[in-house]
């Protein structure tokens, strides 16, 4: 018998629309990619070395290419063919999970806040990790599971209360202790995961989702409902949002966790750890005091 079909949680022609559309918004709304891009440059300056070639995967509107700015060529890469086409040559049309690239290809890849919308992380992170010369450098941002948890809330809420059922709305997202064993299960050396909490406000949840449309961050499930949402629904979700999260000035708050991944391609000349009983030296050395066995009292 075959295997069942993958789970296949989003439309990866919805997320190319939706990132099209971000495109044609004017860029008003990407403070969030320039803070991420920001992040995952504040990391790559503290390394030493340098990267020749560089794949700028998930181009988007152009956050990470400025941050990166004179770091070698970089390469842009992106689901959407008007993300692409805005991007400085060499350039195209790439998904994450069927990357055209040979092994060995990159010394540096950096993927800012496309992750999220990958169908098989494992495997774009197995991906990642193939086409990374060996010491090669993955950097990578994507929103992580605390992410517009308000919003879902009051969405749930409102759609009990109206529609007496709730169809998904919020993208599913993984936290850092499932992202740091998908580095690891890729094969990556050195994994290090980071999340950082940021808190945006808004006049109400309205203007929170015009800017989730703006950013290309709109509900691509496959399993959201195909109607349109119903306006009393969305007018109780603004209500309700505002009730259980709304502050003193009449703002509301808006959670994002950035993840932030740093791991490296296996290489032989990377630090790796001594084998168990081969140490030189004992800890009670170091810290100049007397060894006993286990479960012996130091005497008064």
């Amino acid at each position: 018998m075959a295997d069942p079909s993958p789970i296949q949680p989003f439309d990866l022609a919805a997320v190319r629309r939706h990132r099209a559309r971000m495109m044609r918004s004017g860029g008003g709304a990407d403070f969030l990619a320039n803070e991420a891009a920001a992040q995952l440059a504040d990391r790559l300056a503290d390394i030493t070395r340098s990267f020749p070639l560089v794949l700028d995967l998930g181009c988007g509107g152009g956050a990470m290419a400025r941050a990166l700015a004179g770091r070698g060529t970089i390469v842009a890469a992106d689901p959407a063919l008007a993300c692409a086409a805005a991007a400085s040559p060499p350039r195209l049309v790439a998904e994450p999970e069927a990357l055209p690239f040979a092994a060995g290809s990159f010394d540096l890849v950096v993927s800012n806040l496309l992750l999220h919308w990958t169908n098989d992380l494992p495997g774009a992170l197995l991906q990642l990790r193939h086409i990374l010369r060996p010491d090669g450098l993955l950097l990578a941002s994507l929103w992580g599971g605390e992410t517009l948890g308000e919003l879902r809330q009051a969405l749930i809420e409102a759609e009990l209360e109206i529609s007496s059922g709730i169809s998904p709305r919020v993208s599913p997202f993984a936290d850092l202790r499932d992202l740091g064993g998908l580095l690891q299960r890729a094969g990556f050396a050195l994994p290090v995961v980071d999340a950082d909490r940021i808190e945006v406000t808004y006049p109400d949840a309205l203007a929170l989702m015009r800017d989730l449309r703006a950013m290309g961050e709109s509900n691509a499930l496959v399993e959201q409902r195909k109607s349109f949402t119903r306006r009393a629904t969305l007018l109780r979700a603004v209500e309700r949002y505002g009730a259980l999260f709304g502050r003193a000035d009449g703002r509301v708050p808006a959670t994002f966790e950035l993840m932030t991944l740093t791991a490296w391609a296996p290489a032989e000349t990377q630090p790796k750890p001594l084998r168990p009983g081969s140490a030189r030296s004992r800890l009670a050395e170091a810290l100049g005091t007397v060894e006993r066995p286990a479960g012996d009292k130091a005497r008064p």
